[in-house]
């Protein structure tokens, strides 16, 4: 039996740099960054000073407030997010579909808000006083489970969960799923709301944050003076469906999914494997998954940390599997704009990736002002590039090893 086609008919998000898609996207053609000093955590306490948080979000907006009060924020991100898009879809939800359509969400670390929240109320108060909705607005899966609730969506439903590739992970798992025929729809992506004292603290302990305090400039993929990551948080959805019900539905279609590779380094908890040869083999995978050739790929959304190594073995990494084609592919980290939402970057970067072909934009890497000698690619540096964009290609790497890189293309029937 042959593969079935899937293709992304709605976009939603919940990002720094805006609450809808359009904002969003909006913001990254013109290079606005969404960091600014934390105001989440008392910035005087730690040695990183700046974070990409979410502004303005209104939960009633999207849900009732007594539902949105038995929900931590990184699930209200994912439900509004999902909102969004299905809406987008023009996905009506109903009697006759429920049971085929699904939601994979994927967070990497969960309700830390709440975690910390009533890890207080236990200490200071006694047992008594957690709240029973404790357990489920922590667990990472929530997100998936309230979406599933709020919209009626009956099919598979699950959550993967694998540090900062969650998002990527579950993008490529609903898009296996889909293919195999479990399912006909499915509203994928990541969602994450981590800045709070326990990740902040931890991040910082592991000297993996941005200690520049000048917010506009604390997030610099590729360049020679990044000192690490900016915390960011948010969700990015996308509704997958089958080829056949967008077109007997009428849907707009942004494009195609049409491939997906995912691999472990089996080196480090934190560090990527050595010249990012486990980044390398999901990157190869998912262009074998396409049937693509690395010259095929306009663009290249990199995960892009700011991080020293990743930046070094992620760029290593293109150059293994793209050969000459490395220097003449373009390759942006929108992380300089958004920073990083780990368990939500594969959601938002992917929903990048769509307008990026649907609008022909490349993305900026904005702050790349030093070249580094290790990292002497195409960065796309400081301004968005008009031009067609037919496929793009987004890596997603987390702690752990995990490795994921997604394939999307002009849809061409």
């Amino acid at each position: 039996m042959e593969a079935r086609r899937v293709v992304v008919t709605g976009l939603g998000a919940i990002s720094p740099v805006g609450n809808d898609v359009n904002t969003t996207w909006e913001s990254i053609v013109a290079g606005n960054s969404g960091i600014d000093f934390v105001t989440k955590v008392n910035k005087d306490e730690y040695p990183a000073k700046v974070a990409a948080e979410v502004k303005d979000f209104e939960p009633k907006d999207y849900m009732d407030k007594k539902d949105a009060r038995k929900m931590d924020p990184f699930t209200q991100y994912a439900v509004a997010a999902s909102k969004m898009a299905v809406e987008d879809a023009k996905l009506e939800i109903n009697e006759d579909n429920a049971y085929r359509v699904g939601v994979w969400i994927g967070s990497g670390i969960g309700g830390m808000a709440t975690w910390e929240d009533q890890h207080t109320k236990l200490l200071e108060k006694g047992p008594r006083k957690v709240s029973p909705f404790f357990v489920p607005m922590m667990i990472p899966d929530m997100a998936a489970g309230q979406v599933s609730i709020q919209l009626g969506a009956k099919g598979i439903n699950s959550c993967s969960v694998t540090a900062c590739a969650s998002g990527a992970n579950s993008i490529g798992d609903a898009f296996k799923a889909i293919q195999r025929g479990q399912v006909d729809y499915i509203i994928a992506g990541g969602t994450e709301a981590p800045i709070s004292n326990m990740a902040f603290a931890g991040f910082s302990s592991a000297k993996a944050l941005s200690l520049n305090d000048d917010p506009q400039k604390a997030s610099r993929p590729f360049d020679k003076n990044r000192d690490g990551f900016v915390m960011g948080e948010g969700s990015g959805i996308l509704i997958l469906e089958t080829l056949e019900s967008a077109k007997e539905r009428g849907a707009h279609i942004y494009g195609e999914i049409v491939g997906y590779g995912a691999t472990g380094d089996a080196h480090h908890i934190t560090a990527p494997a050595p010249d990012g040869e486990g980044a390398a083999r999901a990157m190869q995978q998912a262009l074998n998954d396409a049937g693509m050739s690395a010259s095929d790929v306009d663009y290249i959304n990199a995960h892009g940390t700011s991080t020293a190594l990743n930046d070094k073995f992620e760029t290593q990494a293109i150059k293994t599997v793209f050969g000459d084609h490395a220097y003449k592919v373009a390759v942006s980290s929108t992380k300089s704009m958004t920073g990083h939402l780990l368990g939500a970057a594969g959601g938002i970067e992917s929903v990048i990736a769509i307008k990026s072909i649907a609008d022909s934009i490349i993305p900026a890497t904005t702050n790349y002002e030093t070249p580094d000698p290790d990292c002497d690619l195409d960065y796309v540096p400081n301004e968005a590039r008009r031009q067609n964009v037919d496929v793009v290609l987004t890596n997603s790497l987390g702690f752990g090893g995990h490795n994921v890189a997604l394939i999307f293309k002009k849809f061409n029937d």
